[in-house]
């Protein structure tokens, strides 16, 4: 049995999608390799649905109800998840995957807390959660964050006229569009790769202060490639993902079915256990990120406006 498998994983976001398929995924593994799952979404029938299929696959597993949308449901659910912990009802914290993920389809949707819906989702609540959970690690243990190449711009993504990350002060982008400049598709994708370029910035930064206080915890992205027709699709209507159903048929694109044991593995095999410090991992590979991904000054800022942002909402 390798260390990360031993104890627990915590995974967001996983009733349909990518991270259905990688509980699953974990679920389904020899018992030696398979770990105790906490699964952390929005609470109702799905939630359910997946906790009890992956029970029925052998996994110790439990459902933490909780909208990501609301900073504090976020901290409600870091406090269920370390009850369960201390109680010993799951095994120790070894890895925990910040895999839930919004696409909005309006730019002027602001959070139960006030901020732009796809940088509140897909950044600030996963922020908040390892926060509150960093000191219930038990190390060896991994952190892998969801991130997208949409963050920067190629021929290919270009031709798709999805845009990349367009940076400025993390303040700025945590507050929703005014609500007299129209919420276009690009502005959406904007908000989306910017959402993706915070994370990267974020994991570089994260790693350099759990090495201060506890070394053991590695931080890794993981890409899962061009992945169409699943939720993050919805902004663009069912048509968008009728039609991205029938490109993952293509071989080579992306599906949950293909990328949910990739992530897994990313997760709990002796393979990556080299990787630390915001390593990115496109599929099966890792990859090296841009030059301007790698920003000091801008990750430092990040981190304190990160912190600014999570203590007003607690006001």
């Amino acid at each position: 049995m390798n260390s990360i498998a031993s104890g627990t994983v915590l995974l967001t976001g996983p009733t349909g999608g990518l991270g259905r398929a990688a509980a699953l995924a974990m679920a389904r593994r020899p018992a030696p390799q398979r770990p105790d799952l906490l699964l952390v979404g929005r609470p109702g029938d799905a939630l359910t649905d997946v906790t009890e299929e992956t029970r029925a696959a052998g996994a110790t597993a439990h459902e933490i109800g909780c909208d990501l949308g609301r900073l504090a449901d976020v901290r409600s659910a870091a406090e269920a998840a370390r009850g369960l912990l201390t109680a010993g009802s799951v095994r120790p914290l070894r890895g925990l995957v910040a895999n839930a993920g919004l696409g909005v389809g309006d730019v002027h949707q602001a959070s139960e807390d006030g901020y732009e819906l796809t940088f509140a989702v897909n950044y600030l609540a996963h922020a908040q959660l390892i926060g509150d959970l960093l000191d219930a690690f038990d190390p060896p243990a991994r952190i892998v964050l969801l991130g997208s190449n949409t963050y920067h711009q190629n021929i290919f993504r270009r031709i798709l006229h999805v845009p990349p990350a367009r940076w400025t002060d993390p303040i700025e982008l945590a507050r929703p569009t005014a609500s007299d400049v129209p919420s276009t598709l690009e502005r959406c994708g904007i908000a989306y790769s910017n959402s993706k370029l915070a994370l990267l910035y974020y994991a570089h930064e994260l790693q350099r202060r759990v090495d201060v206080d506890n070394p053991g915890v590695s931080v890794t992205v993981f890409e899962p490639g061009f992945m169409p027709g699943t939720g993050l699709s919805r902004a663009h209507g069912p048509g968008m993902q009728r039609v991205g159903r029938i490109i993952e048929r293509i071989p080579g694109v992306s599906s949950p079915a293909r990328s949910g044991p990739a992530l897994a593995s990313v997760v709990l095999d002796d393979r990556w256990a080299h990787l630390r410090g915001g390593a990115f991992v496109v599929k099966d590979q890792e990859r090296e990120v841009k030059s301007f991904a790698h920003d000091p000054s801008r990750e430092a800022r990040l981190w304190q406006a990160t912190a600014e942002l999570l203590d007003s909402a607690r006001r």
